[in-house]
């Protein structure tokens, strides 16, 4: 199994509605349900969907 490293895009947690503490939470639980590697019902992104999101953070980059 692939271990999985849990990286967010900057501003990408932007638009979350709650508290710090809920924030921190979600993260925590992304990370632990992915510490063991993908998991087997995992949907994976199709190339065009990697290629829109690596366009989205080239334009952030560019943007800060």
């Amino acid at each position: 199994m692939t271990k999985v490293k849990v990286v967010f895009a900057p501003g990408s947690m932007d638009s979350f509605e709650g508290t710090q503490e809920e924030l921190d939470a979600l993260v925590a639980d992304l990370q632990n349900m992915l510490a063991n590697g993908i998991p087997a019902d995992a949907i994976p992104v199709t190339p065009e969907e990697e290629e829109e999101m690596q366009r989205i953070l080239d334009k952030q980059g560019k943007l800060q």
